[in-house]
């Protein structure tokens, strides 16, 4: 498989924060030729075919890394995930969906820009079934149904177009929300030699420095993004805080911006 450096980066950080049922589901997936080439289509089609930014295998594990990232904190916290708060499943099952439904949430891109959230849902069964019948027992039907319905959950909503319900679809909607360095709208520039409806997205894009994830004072997640210039608050107003704010997860997140060296904004 030819995977990009950045790729294999975001991979190892993963393997290493995972473990349990979630780390044999990234092994399985990370060695999985058909996903990586699926990956590498949805990128085609929203970069060179759409004229979109980074919506393929670097960006899926940009956002698993987020995902589980703001899970830890939240375990830390001790903040239970719904499965285990309702008695349905543990809370390294949880932890196996978070992850699988951030890695596939874009997949829905090798077809389509329009409800790419529901089309995905359907290109991302026979992976997500792969897993869940390696990993769990024939006999461990209850899990198997949770743990596959909260996948299908969060792809479906992490476009934050859909109402979500738990506590783990909270997670992969703002995951997916703070891959926005950079970096994601760097080819994208390169490409475009005329202006275009969606270019405020791009050039504004080009203005995040950082997004940082910590343990916030006060509340378990504290998300900071850094700008070198002001433009980059739009991507803070209109991409990423509307899926906090639709998000289960609200509750527990400080969202910060900084303009270089400039006093920070707090938003909640």
């Amino acid at each position: 498989m030819n995977k990009s450096p950045k790729q294999i980066s975001l991979e190892n950080k993963l393997l290493n924060m995972l473990d349990g049922k979630s780390l044999k589901a990234a092994e399985i997936l990370f060695a999985d030729e058909e996903l990586q080439a699926m990956q590498d289509y949805a990128n085609n089609v929203s970069i060179k075919r759409l004229g979109y930014n980074d919506h393929g295998p670097v960006h899926m594990r940009k956002a698993a890394l987020n995902t589980v990232t703001m899970f830890k904190l939240l375990e830390q916290n001790n903040v239970k995930m719904s499965l285990e708060s309702e008695g349905i499943a543990e809370n390294d099952d949880s932890l196996l969906a978070v992850f699988i439904a951030a890695l596939l949430h874009d997949l829905g891109m090798a077809i389509t820009r329009d409800k790419h959230e529901i089309v995905g849902i359907e290109l991302a069964k026979p992976f997500i079934d792969k897993v869940i019948n390696t990993i769990y027992l024939p006999s461990e039907i209850s899990k198997k149904v949770a743990v596959r319905s909260i996948i299908q959950e969060s792809i479906f909503g992490h476009m934050a177009t859909q109402k979500i319900h738990s506590i783990e679809a909270g997670l992969v909607l703002v995951g997916d929300g703070c891959d926005m360095e950079h970096g994601r709208a760097r080819i994208t520039s390169l490409l475009s030699e005329k202006p275009r409806i969606g270019d405020i997205h791009k050039y504004s894009s080009t203005a995040i420095k950082k997004v940082s994830i910590t343990q916030g004072d006060e509340k378990p997640i504290r998300i900071l993004v850094q700008m070198s210039q002001s433009a980059g608050l739009f991507q803070i107003e209109e991409v990423l805080y509307p899926k906090i704010a639709s998000s289960p997860i609200k509750p527990y997140i400080e969202l910060y911006g900084q303009v270089m060296e400039e006093e920070l904004l707090k938003y909640i």
